[in-house]
């Protein structure tokens, strides 16, 4: 199965999401394929700074592993450039699927 969400860049972000997810933390690539999250790719809409992430899962999607401690911490060191929610979550919206061709 896949979901799609989005999610808000700030303005003038975009190299530095770009720098921090080159940079992904091996803990973190770890417990999302271990979680069962794979083809993972996040789109940037330069228009309006929206990001658009898709995942492959045969497992949980990477928004619910929100209690996970590495999660938390990798929320925290993206809240800068991220719109976020209070907890520092970055603040995601589910996106419907309305076509797919294989």
């Amino acid at each position: 199965m896949k979901v799609a969400f989005k999610m808000k860049l700030k303005p003038g972000m975009k190299a530095e999401y770009e720098k921090r997810h080159a940079e992904i933390w091996p803990e973190l690539a770890e417990l999302l394929s271990k979680s069962g999250i794979s083809d993972y790719s996040i789109f940037l809409d330069e228009e309006t700074n929206t990001l658009f992430a898709v995942q492959r899962l045969s497992g949980s999607s990477s928004q619910e592993l929100g209690s996970n401690t590495i999660v938390q911490k990798w929320w925290e060191f993206m809240a800068d450039i991220m719109e976020t929610n209070a907890d520092s979550s970055p603040v995601s919206i589910p996106l419907v699927p309305v076509f797919h061709l294989d």
